[in-house]
């Protein structure tokens, strides 16, 4: 056999290549794209309640974050306020009706999303210190930013720690819990990403509605495919508390 008839096989890097794609999209997928079966049907008497109830929240809610944000960094009242709307999404999401923790599925058994959802909130947490080394470089975004840390900066940071905590898992619970639910099936992750982010603008940071809507997005995703809000909420509380530690560092006042 001559070299021309001799079959060519492709090069190893380029085998390697696409093992690697194969392997990402089996880690990927069921966390983003893959959607377990699940049944979370309600009559229609309790989705118009859920509605009634998530507007209500959703109103109450965004007043009281814009109210928390208009304290001063180190201000006593900024703590109650805070305590006041993780309060709110939590109640209005326990009223509005059930909520799910969700499953994933990998090697073709149901699991609960832990470990998959606090890789994805580290890996966020990095793309946001790589976007704060950027901003750290515009004036106009730095104190936007400064804005936001001056809570952990003169606060009494354990106090602020469990505050962060406790209002990533109510914001999860409302707006990837009861909020997502009432939406429907007709886009919930574009139409939750959006109102969240419209929330967020009661607080007048532009960088606070920046990063709501890149989490909104993520957790969203999330939500779509595990039916649940425990990956949305490790997702969220991993990443916030991650940003509560690492912002300060980059941005030192």
């Amino acid at each position: 056999m001559t070299d021309a008839q001799r079959p060519v096989e492709p090069a190893a890097p380029a085998r390697g290549r696409r093992g690697w794609t194969r392997q990402a999209a089996k880690v990927v997928r069921p966390v983003f794209v893959d959607r377990v079966e699940r049944d979370h049907r309600q009559s229609d008497a309790e989705f118009k309640r859920r509605r009634i109830v998530v507007a209500a929240t959703l109103v109450v809610g965004a007043t009281l974050l814009g109210l928390s944000f208009s304290t001063e960094p180190g201000e006593p009242a900024f703590y109650p306020l805070t305590i006041g709307l993780a309060a709110t999404w939590m109640l209005g999401s326990l009223i509005s009706g059930p909520l799910h923790l969700g499953h994933i599925e990998f090697g073709g058994v149901l699991r609960r999303p832990i470990l998959s959802p606090i890789a994805v909130g580290l890996l966020l947490a990095g793309v946001f210190v790589l976007g704060a080394l950027v901003f750290r470089e515009v004036p106009f975004l730095t104190g936007l930013t400064e804005d936001v840390i001056g809570y952990a900066r003169y606060g009494i940071l354990p106090v602020v720690v469990v505050i962060t905590i406790m209002n990533g898992v109510a914001e999860e619970l409302f707006f990837r819990g009861a909020l997502f639910a009432g939406i429907g099936t007709r886009h919930p992750v574009i139409i939750s990403t959006i109102l969240y982010t419209v929330a967020t603008i009661g607080s007048g940071n532009l960088v606070l509605v920046f990063a709501a809507a890149l989490l909104g997005t993520v957790v969203g995703l999330e939500r779509r495919a595990s039916g649940g809000v425990l990956g949305p909420i490790l997702t969220h509380i991993t990443w916030s508390t991650a940003m509560l530690f690492l912002l300060p560092l980059i941005f030192p006042g």
